[in-house]
């Protein structure tokens, strides 16, 4: 069982790997991507045929902006290379600047960002041939490369998908000096937010408390409560406590949690004020003394918690419930209770241990719960949680966020499917994985 162990968490990386090489592809061949928005906020006032830009007067962007922009968001990268860049094996462009050669010129001085130093780049057709300082000028560390007109020319026809012999604007050789720099996933760092403009790990950092506040008590309240009634239900079975407790566990399945956070802020919060409207906290949680602030946290949560809950009720209690009632009548526990053992005894020593290995088994979804939140809720509620972050990216296409939230969430679920077969094998004796 432990080379079983041991060779799940080693296929870990690679399905981590494959999942979000998948959804980075899937970001890059969506249209209306954070370019596309940025193109559609400055050409606000383009015009002409449809797939011609308007000039740069009027706020559109020129043909030298559009292809920076491009490069800006990787996007002049091919997919695999553009993936490499994020994951943090292939060297990424930064400090970049560049210059534009002189007609017949071969050669031209560059001056570095954030000093007063210079380079000279010489090219060799569409080739760096030479990167000298210029006098006493520092440049270890700096690369080069060259940008044809042509390929100018292909990019920016690709980007606005038109021919490239309808490209009417004029392009230069170009000089394009910058630092590689291997920065990614594999280095901790997820990217910058392009809604935000703050990296993603900060904004996964300041919004992770809040879904897990939720997520963890969420799991208490629902296992403490749902698997002792499941085991009332079993027991009592089709009593008017089993039909009571089963009408109201299905009436909080059936209503969809952002309906019944309308209701209850209709009612509780808006109609009678008995708790507050929105948010995590107050605005002046701050000043408060600890115990107001656990008031306040607690008043602000508990009709959030009520959504959050009704849901999963019914699935728990039955699944625990459906799954003793079936191990009640399997025959090892008839043989127990013929040979002396009382209806107590059966339940708790012979059925309810096998009754928990489904539960067990679904466990491992648990853990996206902790960090995933209900971008529902959150919005109904106006909870800035891990939920309403990747919803808000989904809709701007905050690609760096999106990804961020995938692997993340991603990498929670291959945990906790390996931590689901743990508990089986804990709780099924019967179980051996080789």
């Amino acid at each position: 069982m432990r080379d079983y162990f041991i060779r799940r968490l080693l296929l870990v990386p690679v399905t981590l790997l494959g999942i979000t090489m998948l959804v980075f592809t899937m970001t890059r061949l969506t249209p209306g991507g954070p370019l596309e928005n940025a193109m559609l906020q400055a050409m606000s006032g383009a015009k002409g045929e449809a797939g011609k830009l308007g000039k740069e007067s009027r706020g559109g962007l020129s043909p030298d902006q559009l292809l920076r922009l491009e490069e800006e968001y990787d996007f002049d990268k091919s997919i695999p290379r553009a993936y490499l860049n994020w994951l943090g094996v292939a060297g990424k462009e930064t400090k970049r600047t560049r210059g534009k050669f002189d007609k017949d010129a071969t050669s031209i001085e560059i001056q570095l960002p954030g000093s007063t130093e210079k380079v000279r780049v010489t090219r060799d057709g569409p080739r760096v041939s030479a990167l000298k300082p210029v006098g006493t000028a520092n440049i270890t560390g700096w690369q080069a490369r060259i940008e044809s007109p042509e390929s100018q020319k292909i990019r920016y026809a690709r980007r606005m998908g038109m021919p490239a012999d309808k490209v009417e604007e004029e392009f230069f050789w170009q000089a394009v000096i910058y630092q590689p720099r291997f920065e990614g996933l594999f280095q901790g760092y997820l990217g910058r937010s392009t809604n935000f403009g703050d990296p993603v790990s900060t904004l996964i950092a300041q919004r992770v408390p809040i879904s897990l506040f939720y997520g963890v008590l969420t799991f208490i309240i629902t296992y403490g409560v749902c698997v002792p009634l499941g085991v009332l239900k079993a027991i009592r079975h089709r009593t008017l406590l089993d039909s009571v407790t089963s009408v109201l566990v299905f009436l909080g399945y059936s209503i969809p949690s952002f309906v019944l956070g309308i209701f209850l802020l209709t009612f509780f919060s808006a109609r009678w004020g008995w708790f507050p409207i929105a948010g995590f906290v107050s605005a002046e949680f701050d000043t408060l003394s600890l115990p107001g602030k656990i008031a306040d946290l607690f008043q602000h949560a508990a009709l959030p918690l009520v959504c959050y809950l009704v849901g999963a009720f019914a699935f728990l209690t039955m699944l625990v419930k459906n799954n003793l009632l079936d191990n009640l009548a399997a025959d090892h526990v008839r043989t127990a209770m013929a040979t002396g053992a009382t209806h107590r005894e059966a339940v708790f020593k012979h059925a309810l241990r096998n009754s928990l290995i489904p539960v067990a088994a679904t466990f491992g979804g648990v853990l996206t719960i902790f960090v995933g939140g209900n971008f529902l809720i959150e919005k109904v509620f106006d909870i800035d949680g891990m939920g309403l972050l990747v919803f808000n990216g989904l809709l701007t296409r905050d690609y760096p966020v999106v990804m961020g939230q995938v692997t993340v969430l991603a990498l929670l679920l291959l945990i906790g499917n390996i931590v689901s077969d743990f508990l089986v094998a804990l709780a099924d004796p019967r179980v051996s994985y080789r």
